[in-house]
């Protein structure tokens, strides 16, 4: 500044106000120093150098190596999947079905609807329903469906579309993944309903697919409910016959016995018996009674006194042979022929054949149960959508399958960018 320095000596002037002069000489020097923050800023790096010019062309090189990494690996990939989806990827249509594996309940329901939602007695189906959805998933499923279909003749490549086409000649595993990819199912948790679309390049293909899986699912649930059932009543005729063969052998031993002893009930011939002694002990008595009163009449050797006296020694006899049947006879109770033997052994052919009688009558009792059972368990498949014929290819999904493939290039390119970055910065 060209104006004059105050003199610390003069603390008058101090506190008089600036004079006229004094006032332009400070406009002057704002006037001068007016320079705009863009002019000063560039005086700034111009003069210091803040940013050599070597980092200004690393700082372009790099970003022209992210630009070309960007086209490589997201743009060209990106171009490349749309121009396949668009010319070269192959129509595919679906089938669509829904089914569900029930079990046959004896009550009856109280809307049309409880045939997918009731609870079965025949406990649940879900257990088979996993069962089923593995078989649809399984090579025995593309073995069972290619006895109606030719697979390879379905699924081969149209064209030059080998990514959605099956190569010929693949092994198992391969097939497997492939046939995975082209019939789903899923199973619904809360309805117990298996939802299946089968894809193909052709809707007729497609439908006859979805219509083979279905008849061999039906086959395996048939064959699975016939095992079941066939188990269950397996030990109930196991029962029966086994009673069956008992009772068998106990009427064989009770005719066996008849046969021998010549008596159709020993314990009626038993009363027959004991009425004949009965009967020939009162005679006896009438017998000896008459020979005391007609001693006291008649001489001791006279011809009515010894007929009595041969009449009474015959009862006697005879007395003592009958009362030798009921148990007088040998020990042996095969051979044994007093009454009381064969009423043994007759009560104990006779309690088998009762026994034996109950148990094979127990034994129909729980097979006929089991076989109501065994019916009301029975397992069957409910179709209650057939397959269907599409008329429109919904697949591939062209426009969603470019979106996901620049996702998935863009996330990677991003990975890998933000990761040199984050190197670069901690060297």
């Amino acid at each position: 500044m060209s104006g004059e320095k105050p003199n610390p000596d003069k603390s008058s002037q101090e506190l008089q106000p600036p004079t006229k002069k004094a006032n332009v000489t400070v406009l002057d020097n704002l006037l001068k120093l007016d320079v705009r923050p863009e002019q000063r800023r560039d005086k700034a790096y111009k003069k210091n150098e803040f940013i050599p010019r070597s980092t200004l062309r690393r700082m372009k090189l790099r970003h022209k190596v992210i630009a070309g990494t960007f086209a490589l690996f997201v743009a060209v990939p990106t171009a490349l999947s749309g121009l396949y989806m668009a010319f070269v990827a192959a129509d595919q249509y679906h089938s669509s079905s829904a089914f569900a594996v029930r079990s046959i309940d004896g009550k009856a329901s109280s809307d049309i609807l409880g045939i997918f939602t009731q609870s079965t007695g025949g406990g649940s189906t879900g257990t088979d329903s996993y069962m089923l959805l593995d078989y649809i998933r399984s090579e025995s499923m593309i073995e069972a469906v290619s006895k109606s279909v030719d697979i390879d003749k379905a699924f081969a490549r149209r064209g030059a579309d080998f990514f959605y086409g099956m190569a010929t000649g693949l092994p198992v595993e391969d097939r497997v993944d492939y046939w995975r990819r082209m019939v789903v199912a899923d199973y619904d948790h809360t309805s117990s309903i298996l939802n299946l679309t089968v894809k193909a390049f052709d809707p007729v293909t497609a439908q006859a697919i979805a219509s083979s899986i279905i008849r061999e699912s039906e086959k395996l649930i048939n064959d699975l409910s016939l095992e079941a059932r066939n188990g269950v009543l397996k030990n109930s005729r196991d029962e029966v016959e086994l009673a069956e063969g008992r009772l068998s052998a106990a009427r064989v031993a009770l005719r066996n016995f008849r046969d021998v002893s010549q008596e159709a009930d020993p314990v009626e011939a038993a009363k027959l018996a004991s009425q004949l002694v009965g009967s020939l002990e009162q005679q006896l008595t009438q017998l000896k009674t008459e020979l005391t009163a007609a001693r006291t009449r008649m001489a001791a050797d006279s011809p009515r006194i010894r007929v009595i006296t041969t009449q009474i020694r015959s009862l006697e006899q005879q007395l003592v042979e009958e009362r030798q049947r009921f148990g007088s006879g040998s020990t042996d109770s095969t051979n044994s022929t007093d009454v009381a033997s064969r009423i043994l052994q007759y009560e104990s052919l006779e309690t088998e054949r009762e026994f034996a009688e109950k148990a094979y009558t127990a034994a129909l009792g729980s097979l006929e149960k089991a076989r109501i059972d065994a019916n009301n368990q029975q397992r069957y498949l409910a179709t209650f959508i057939r397959p269907t014929l599409s008329e429109l290819a919904q697949y591939p999904t062209r426009l969603l399958n470019v979106v996901l493939v620049f996702l998935a290039c863009l996330f990677g390119w991003g990975v890998v960018t933000m990761a040199y970055y984050n190197i670069r910065d901690r060297n």
